[in-house]
């Protein structure tokens, strides 16, 4: 079983910067993918960006440059999702994925098997 917990959501004004952390726990070897999802009120959960094992990473189009993903290489248990320029429409509960065992990074939500609680992000 995995864990997964993130953090490093909040509140902030159009055109600022915030950085999410998840960390994931249990029986993880290296061949793992993580990514960040997001589900605003109404809408259906979207992939925002994932990342492979081997460091590969992929973006949905609506990120534009804006977010980067990306892993503690000492701790490749642990993802990062930098993100800035955010606007109103980036306001979402953002979740954390894992996909395990994974052999390419992938971006299909039905794809991941463990999930963790969210942490909100609200852009005014």
């Amino acid at each position: 079983h995995v864990q997964l917990v993130e953090s490093g959501g909040g509140s902030v004004q159009a055109g600022g910067s915030l950085r999410l952390s998840c960390v994931a726990s249990g029986h993880l070897d290296s061949r793992f993918c993580l990514g960040w999802f997001r589900q605003a009120p109404g809408k259906e959960r979207e992939a925002v960006a994932a990342i492979g094992s081997d460091g590969g990473a992929n973006y949905a189009d609506f990120v534009q440059g804006r977010f980067a993903i990306s892993q503690d290489n000492a701790k490749n248990t642990e993802v990062y999702l930098q993100m800035n320029s955010l606007q109103p429409e980036d306001t979402a509960m953002y979740y954390c994925a894992a996909r395990y065992p994974c052999v390419a990074v992938t971006m299909n939500r039905n794809e991941y098997n463990f999930w963790g609680q969210g942490t909100q992000v609200t852009v005014s």
